[in-house]
């Protein structure tokens, strides 16, 4: 039996997150077709010559839920093609079941990628049990993939529970989870950390990546990012002073980054922003420049204006430090955290 080539070892550094670049005329409902293979091809080879380590695909802003099985495949072998096993792939494969993502989890793996992203199943919640039962089954059924899970409260109905996580740790092949991070005020970081004793990585968003880590030195050894399709320089500086041990440049670009992001959740809530996250994403790539994510696929094409203003004044405010942060040939590697 084969087992994943990946392990939690090789996640470090910068994990960024492709958006699913689509044609004109994407988000109608009647559209076919609708992914834009040469924009997928030319947003994936700049990103990794900029220096990201490791990519994931299909998340919800790279609207695993709207792409047919057909467009699905067709986008991911397009990236791998690209990257031509530079830097480890992660595709995704989240279904509302179990069946149909074991399914596309082959698929996925028979393309080359190096593992897979999955979310569990969100149209009822699942306890822990049924969590734990749900990723033990894609591992048992898939031995060759490294897996990525995904905690994201607001998609999957609820947070991943510190016993869930208990449970996850001994499944060899989970090598990290999509995570948010140490937050003010609250214990689940620590208490999730704690429960994986050390299995694989929880990954924490690269604007809270420096505070994590600052937290729990020296068990944070990478952070995920959306923000690479607007331009990887600022997350690929936080990675190189971080690694350097350069603290004070660290926290000089982690402050930009949180500046950056300042307008993303509409008046600072997220939970206003989590129903509208595909399309307020999408407005932040259109404004940043850095790649032409084409318009969002039906039905989630449309959100209140202000909140794609909130969206692309993010775009605007990256593009800026993508600027700032510009990278000479040399900076696109750096020491590991």
């Amino acid at each position: 039996m084969s087992t994943p080539t990946v392990t939690s070892a090789d996640i470090t550094g910068i994990v960024g997150i492709l958006p699913t670049p689509s044609k004109p005329g994407s988000d109608s409902p009647f559209a076919t077709d609708t992914v834009d293979l040469d924009e997928t091809i030319r947003m994936v080879e700049r990103i990794v010559d900029s220096g990201v380590d490791v990519l994931l695909t299909n998340g919800t802003f790279g609207e695993v839920a709207t792409l047919t099985y057909d467009e699905l495949l067709t986008f991911n072998d397009a990236v791998l093609s690209a990257v031509d096993h530079r830097i480890p792939v992660f595709c995704g494969a989240s279904t509302p079941n179990t069946r149909d993502t074991i399914t596309r989890g082959r698929a996925l793996m028979d393309l080359g990628a190096a593992g897979l992203f999955v979310g569990r199943p969100m149209w009822l919640p699942l306890d822990d049990k049924q969590l734990v039962s749900y990723h033990a089954a894609i591992a048992e059924a898939i031995p060759h993939a490294a897996l990525v899970i995904y905690d994201n409260t607001g998609v999957f109905k609820g947070k991943i529970s510190s016993e869930a996580y208990g449970g996850l740790a001994g499944i060899k092949q989970i090598v990290a989870s999509k995570h948010l991070g140490a937050l003010p005020g609250n214990d689940a970081y620590a208490n999730d950390l704690a429960a994986v004793k050390g299995q694989f990585a929880l990954l924490p968003t690269a604007d809270n990546w420096l505070p994590t880590l600052e937290a729990f030195p020296g068990q944070v050894p990478a952070a995920w990012s959306g923000d690479v399709a607007c331009g990887p320089e600022p997350v690929i500086a936080l990675r190189n002073a971080i690694g350097a041990s350069d603290w004070q440049t660290a926290k000089a670009v982690h402050d930009d980054i949180v500046w950056a992001s300042e307008t993303l959740f509409p008046n600072g809530d997220i939970t206003k922003f989590m129903p509208y996250s595909i399309q307020i994403d999408r407005a932040e790539f259109e404004a940043a420049g850095y790649i032409t994510p084409g318009p969002a696929r039906h039905p989630y094409s449309t959100a209140p204006q202000e909140y794609l203003d909130g969206g692309a004044e993010v775009g605007r405010r990256w593009a800026s430090l993508s600027s700032k942060y510009a990278l000479t040939p040399s900076q696109g590697s750096a020491e590991h955290v």
